[in-house]
């Protein structure tokens, strides 16, 4: 198989500093990179570790660097080559499911839920599929328009809740971790239906894990769910998680073109001044069509428009909890298609 040339790590502040030492002693330029605490050239790759702590080492040497450099001086394990050695399950059938739009004002909920084995585990490997928040826009959607190719309509699944089926959903649960555990549970029963055979499927931990499992149906029960910390690391979560951003960016796009103004990601003062454009124009309506109204931001819109929730009627009306979760509730009966 032809060589990778780009890794991307993540390091802590030891191992940043293991790193340091090690290019200090070998044969590295300096390079001028932004936002890096470190940026180097060396004979045949690059090497940039960046003020997030994100390493990132491109170039025809890379998997050399990392192999015979990285592993056993910076990271302490030896992974590359190895996987399927040192983690058979990796690559052993399974579901992964992951979201994306969770913390976006703008925009719907998306859950991903994606079928790997060993071959396509080898196959998403080599088309540079990894945890969605290290690739920018422009590589999620490239990717992920060749997942879906890979995967075929058998082999994954999305769950879209659009802004007013979710508005909807959230006014009666108040609970975000209970409205994503069904959406979980929905993306695992609907892409059983393709790979009914699967024994099991891996999710990240948001919450408890007997709430996902009361909300799956007959095709779900018998399953063997996981969740995990960082779960992302997981090559089938990993592309779970580059479908759902796809899904999330297009839906963003569609919303853009249909009202006529760019609608930005996130829940920044830019996604404000947005949403303040959009009511002054359209009402304090457009917000159920387009945001996900619990967010506080609704209430600095609002204001900034000179309105408040009062004019989003029932719907409207529940905000974020900053305290604990609310306990677990019942599972939301299934949006209206199209939402």
């Amino acid at each position: 198989m032809e060589k990778k040339n780009s890794f991307t790590y993540k390091l802590t502040a030891p191992q940043q500093a293991l790193l340091k030492e090690l290019l200090a002693a070998g044969n590295y330029r300096p390079a001028t990179v932004p936002h890096t605490i470190l940026a180097v050239k060396g004979p045949d790759c690059c090497v940039n570790l960046y003020t997030s702590g994100k390493l990132l080492v491109q170039g025809k040497g890379a998997e050399d660097f990392v192999l015979f450099f990285l592993e056993p001086a910076v990271l302490g394990e030896a992974g590359l080559g190895y996987e399927t050695v040192l983690n058979p399950e990796s690559v052993a059938p399974h579901i992964g499911i992951d979201e994306s739009g969770k913390g976006d004002f703008f925009g719907p909920l998306v859950v991903g839920a994606a079928y790997t084995d060993e071959d396509l585990a080898r196959s998403m490997k080599a088309m540079g599929v990894k945890d969605c928040k290290l690739l920018g826009d422009a590589q999620v959607l490239a990717i992920g328009a060749k997942l879906r190719l890979l995967l075929g309509p058998a082999r994954f699944r999305l769950v879209s809740i659009g802004p007013e089926a979710y508005n909807r959903l959230y006014a009666k649960i108040r609970n975000v971790n209970n409205l994503l555990a069904w959406a979980h549970a929905r993306a695992i029963e609907n892409l059983l239906e393709g790979v009914p055979d699967c024994p099991r499927a891996v999710a990240d931990q948001f919450g408890a894990e007997t709430v996902i499992k009361r909300a799956l149906m007959k095709k779900g029960k018998n399953i063997k769910l996981e969740q995990r910390h960082k779960a992302e690391s997981d090559i089938a979560v990993a592309a779970a998680s580059i479908l759902a951003r796809e899904g999330f960016l297009r839906s963003l796009k569609k919303m853009s073109l249909d009202l006529g103004v760019p609608i930005p990601k996130g829940a920044s003062d830019q996604v404000r001044a947005a949403a303040e454009t959009l009511v002054r124009k359209h009402g304090p309506q457009i917000l159920l069509r387009t945001a996900k109204c619990h967010f506080r931001t609704t209430e600095q819109v609002l204001a900034a428009a000179g309105s408040s929730r009062a004019a989003l009627g029932p719907e409207g009306q529940a905000v974020s909890r900053s305290a604990n979760p609310a306990p677990a509730a019942a599972a939301p009966r299934t949006p209206d298609a199209g939402e």
